[in-house]
């Protein structure tokens, strides 16, 4: 499994043909196991973080005031915070991971929109602006970006748009 992790917290991890063989043909796998390993459906994580994107992903620690997570079918939110919570200045920013899964890519990346679209934290800034805008650029979802993609994408024209949602 290789994975990239971007300074947005937005990790995108790309399930190959070879890795379900590789660890069910690897000495150290259990034997009972091997016949269990089926690869299906596509999921995506999005780490929630208390960061300004546009200022150089700077922490914004403070007070949440209003905390709502999405939920649904395929969607998990894994997290500490609520409404009253301080996010402290010394620490990791992390609010929480949203996780979607789908049958196929498309799918996990609608829910990913959606889920980001009902999340709802106020008090602090958020990384959830700039995950969206990932999520709506056609190269992300035509699968055709490269390392310098999300540079790319705060230079961009775009970073307006998400400026105002921020």
């Amino acid at each position: 499994m290789g994975q990239k992790i971007h300074p947005t917290g937005f990790r995108l991890a790309v399930q190959r043909n070879w890795s379900s063989k590789w660890y069910a043909n690897s000495k150290n796998f259990p034997e009972m196991l091997k016949e269990d390993i089926k690869v299906r459906g596509h999921a995506i994580e999005c780490r929630i973080n208390a960061e300004a994107p546009f200022d150089d992903f700077r922490p914004s620690p403070g007070r949440i005031e209003m905390y709502y997570a999405p939920g649904g079918g395929g969607v998990r939110v894994d997290s500490h915070a609520y409404a009253g919570y301080t996010i402290p200045p010394y620490y990791d920013s992390m609010i929480g991971k949203l996780i979607t899964f789908g049958r196929d890519r498309t799918e996990a990346m609608n829910r990913m929109s959606r889920a980001l679209s009902e999340y709802m934290i106020t008090g602090v800034k958020t990384t959830i602006p700039f995950e969206q805008a990932i999520l709506q650029d056609p190269d992300f979802r035509r699968g055709t970006y490269t390392t310098n993609f999300v540079e790319r994408l705060l230079s961009s024209a775009k970073v307006e748009l998400i400026q105002d949602k921020a």
